[in-house]
Order: C-alpha cells, then structure tokens, then sequence
C-alpha cells in the first residue's frame, strides 16, 4: 500500500507543479527542470552518443515541454510524459542530423553521468557498441531505456506508445541480435 500511496502523492504533486508552471510560476519551472534533466539528458546522450547532440536534445526536450505544458492531463506521471517527448525529440533530431549509425562516443561514457565507471575488455566494448548501433531503432531504443536506464516495460509503454508486448519483443530481440554479434565473447562472459 505504501507504493500506491507514493504514487498518487508523486501525481498529485505532478499537477500541483504543472499548475504552478502553467500559472508562470518561474521557480515551478526550475523545479521541473532540475527534477528531471539529468534523465532526460542521460537517455538522449544514450540514444544519440554525443554530448553535444544530448545537450541540443536535452534543451529542445525542455523548450517542447514547456511549450506543451498546459496540454499535459495528468493521466501518466509527468515524468513519462517528459521522457516519451525526449525519446521523439532525439529520434527525430537523429534522424535529421543522419548520424544515428557513426556514434562518436562509447555506451558506457553515458555512465559517467553520476556513477563510478565501469571497465570491460577493450575488444568487447567496441564491437558492443558496433553490436548497439547496427541495431534498428525500435530495438535499440527499447534495448537502451530497459536494460541501460532501468525503464519499467510499463514505461516504456507508455513513453513510446507501444503495447507492453511489444517493448517486451524488441527487447528480446535486440537482446537475440546482441547475443549473435557477441556470441565468440561468451566464453569470458562464463569464466
């Protein structure tokens, strides 16, 4: 019971903020925006391999939710509803700037934000990475949001507007595809 009562004090604190924001509350839309940056920023840097390109992303996420703040009904959390827009807004940017297969930054470098770095054999991380972005876009976003940031299948759901089922098949098959391109690996991976 303590998660139900969490979750709908998050959302009513979700709509007391959006309302404050939606009144031109300034300090209401700091709030927001320290709140969930850092996410918002680690999924695009993710999904596009480029701190510059995250950057552009993370701030036009903002600029798209603020201007679409007064549209938002409440009836996801606030946080899925920045995330399914942050998700659009670095495919779409991806697709336009045609630079979603020459990645210049390693996966794990999108760790760095607030966590210890962790250290893999030079040869697996790069053809990971390789593995990662020859991925079509469905999977790898799926891939990217569950098994790198911790997204719930749910949230996924709801943040790209996908049934449940489906994130869970492109999940299994990017995982599927990533087991095939790394599979002369798996002997260290059992040791």
């Amino acid at each position: 019971m303590q998660l139900v009562a969490n979750e709908s004090r998050s959302s009513v604190n979700d709509i007391q903020l959006v309302t404050r924001v939606v009144a031109g509350d300034a300090a209401a839309e700091r709030e927001l925006y320290e709140t969930y940056v850092d996410r918002i920023y680690r999924l695009a840097f993710r999904l596009a391999g480029d701190d510059e390109l995250a950057r552009d992303f993370t701030q036009a996420t903002f600029i798209r939710a603020f201007e679409k703040i007064g549209s938002f009904r409440g009836e996801s959390s606030l946080s899925t509803w920045l995330h399914s827009i942050g998700v659009s807004v670095a495919l779409n940017g991806l697709r336009k700037t045609k630079r979603l297969k020459t990645r210049e930054a390693p996966m794990e470098e999108g760790l760095m934000v607030g966590v210890a770095s962790i250290e893999a054999e030079p040869d697996l991380k790069d053809r990971l990475r390789r593995a990662i972005d020859s991925l079509s876009d469905k999977y790898r976003t799926v891939f990217v949001m569950h098994d790198v940031e911790g997204y719930t299948h749910e949230e996924i759901s709801e943040t790209l507007g996908i049934p449940i089922g489906t994130s869970k098949s492109h999940l299994f098959q990017a995982r599927g595809k990533l087991r095939v391109a790394l599979a002369d690996f798996a002997p260290e991976w059992v040791s």
